[in-house]
């Protein structure tokens, strides 16, 4: 005969019964926690311990363990584990100290990188925790630092760029372009015949694209076939031929596009393009060009050349990283939409003549890029 059991009976109050019945079916909940509700469960429905092993699959010393808990601590304690040992006191000073490091740069501190990862800057933290007075970080972990961190907040792992000004005279700089540009605009609007001569002036936005790659296939692209695949299919290798720039001066008043197609973009190139910009317009006109401080449009050679057609050219400087407020990026956007992209030639002069042929593709139907917001000039 079974030895009786001594144990008194587990009392819940309704709100405890809830709980129980809720935890012991819970597939959310933590593991330990539905197990140890199934335990006080039986046990208050009258299980003895045997059988209650038997159906959570747990040793009589578990079993007894949590039963024993909730009976002299409360259903709350049996559910849960007893807090080892006392939970460390992180010192304001020491949240500084990490925010501090976090500051910083690893290479400034004899490491390879630059940046922190959570990790790296966690593992620093515990090596020199205590020679730096603060010995609760001793054994910190990167979830530690994060609290620490995130509390400010703070990410040290992550890298966002600015723009930073270095053109003490940019918004003077803006202004002089977008009074070319508002004039430009009213010179195409004017009405022709007109009882006013047009200002023999023409202005032309001139810029460089460098850095063009002439790929090469090593295998032959497959063309689309209906019901089998419906993209251009192309092999994932291929061969790079060199790079090239495109030098280009967009007309502001006609869209009309002069362009040369170099392996680089030295002052000579630069000074070509010049030249074809000199034999396409008339002679007796200006050609304003606004263009930015590069070194090939200032250099020694350039002005040599430019001073053997005086009156012929005059500058207009975009600002320093002001390259948006020069419409002949648009002409480059609209390069690399209608032909550059996923371009694939089989040698550096296929590439250039291609671009070539686009320009003239582009010059059949020219594109008058406007400026409008000129809001900006009474910001």
């Amino acid at each position: 005969m079974a030895r009786q059991s001594t144990r008194p009976k587990l009392v819940l109050t309704p709100e405890e019964v809830r709980l129980l019945e809720q935890l012991r079916q819970s597939r959310t909940a933590a593991w330990r926690e539905v197990q140890r509700a199934q335990v006080l469960w039986l046990y208050y429905t009258g299980s003895n311990i045997a059988s209650i092993m038997k159906t959570v699959k747990m040793t009589r010393k578990s079993v007894s363990k949590w039963i024993q808990k909730a009976l002299t601590m409360g259903v709350s304690a049996g559910l849960k584990d007893t807090p080892h040992g006392s939970k460390p006191v992180l010192t304001e000073n020491a949240k500084a100290w990490v925010v501090h490091l976090a500051c910083s740069k690893p290479k400034d501190l004899g490491y390879a990188a630059e940046v922190w990862s959570r990790q790296a800057l966690a593992q620093h933290v515990r090596r020199q925790a205590a020679a730096e007075g603060h010995p609760s970080l001793a054994r910190a972990s990167k979830a530690t630092i994060q609290r620490i961190l995130a509390a400010q907040p703070l990410q040290p792992h992550k890298v966002t760029y600015y723009m930073e000004r270095r053109d003490p005279n940019f918004e003077s700089k803006m202004r002089d372009v977008l009074l070319v540009y508002q004039e430009v605009e009213l010179q195409n609007q004017r009405p022709l015949p007109s009882a006013d001569p047009p200002a023999k002036v023409i202005t032309v936005s001139v810029d460089e694209k460098p850095g063009v790659q002439a790929i090469a296939n090593t295998a032959p692209d497959l063309r689309p076939v209906p019901g089998r695949h419906p993209t251009l299919a192309r092999d994932h290798e291929y061969e790079r031929l060199g790079t090239c720039s495109i030098l280009a001066a967009l007309d502001l008043h006609t869209g009309h596009v002069t362009a040369q197609v170099e392996r680089r973009h030295r002052s000579r190139e630069f000074i070509a393009l010049l030249k074809d910009l000199d034999a396409y317009y008339p002679p007796d006109y200006t050609l304003r060009l606004i263009l930015d401080n590069h070194s090939a449009h200032i250099s020694k050679e350039t002005r040599a050349f430019l001073a053997t057609r005086p009156n012929r050219f005059k500058y207009v400087h975009t600002p320093t990283h002001g390259s948006w407020l020069n419409i002949v990026e648009t002409l480059f956007g609209k390069m690399t939409r209608t032909f550059l992209r996923h371009i694939r030639v089989q040698s550096w002069e296929e590439l250039r003549d291609r671009i070539l042929q686009g320009i003239a593709e582009i010059n059949l139907a020219p594109v008058v890029h406007r400026w409008k917001q000129f809001d900006a000039l009474f910001a």
